[in-house]
């Protein structure tokens, strides 16, 4: 593999589009309203929902709110709680907006190191949002040539039930 290329996402369809917002229930007002997106399903992970959360290379204790809608591609609002987190970074750097594309994988440890061998380092990851503990998710620094993050999906075989539905 050639530096910069980015298998094993090459060809996968992007599936997820994710913005970082400030405070999530004014932006879920302001996507419902505007786009007509909804229903939104919100979940809070972290310490307490994954098994597993890594940031930066070292273990971490970030948490999140967020707000799923749609499909092909599925939308997704977060609002960073505890840090530090890449979450915290963007909104430091950019402010709200997009954050990243999210593609899903057969598996995210296999996705880490092939991503690293070609140049992109794991800045995130988190495992077992699954209610079963499967699942799992990791960002890789793709800013510099795609301008954007890249989130790696693994899907859990189901999803818990949301802490509530807007609207």
């Amino acid at each position: 593999m050639q530096p910069g290329q980015l298998e094993p996402i090459s060809g996968r369809p992007i599936v997820q589009v994710g913005i970082v917002v400030d405070d999530l229930d004014p932006a879920l007002e302001r996507y419902s309203t505007r786009f007509g997106v909804g229903p939104w399903r919100i979940y809070t992970y972290g310490p307490e929902t994954l098994s597993k959360l890594l940031y930066r290379g070292e273990p971490g204790g970030f948490s999140m709110l967020l707000a799923l809608a749609g499909q092909g591609p599925q939308i997704e609002l977060i609002q960073p709680l505890e840090g530090p987190s890449v979450y915290h970074e963007w909104l430091d750097r950019h402010g709200p907006g997009l954050h990243h594309v999210a593609v899903e994988v057969d598996s995210i440890d296999e996705t880490t190191a092939t991503m690293e061998t070609a140049g992109y380092p794991l800045m995130q990851l988190g495992l077992g949002f699954g209610p079963d503990g499967d699942g799992g998710f990791a960002y890789f620094d793709t800013q510099d040539d795609l301008g954007v993050i890249v989130e790696a999906i693994e899907e859990a075989k189901r999803l818990a039930e949301p802490e509530r539905v807007y609207p």
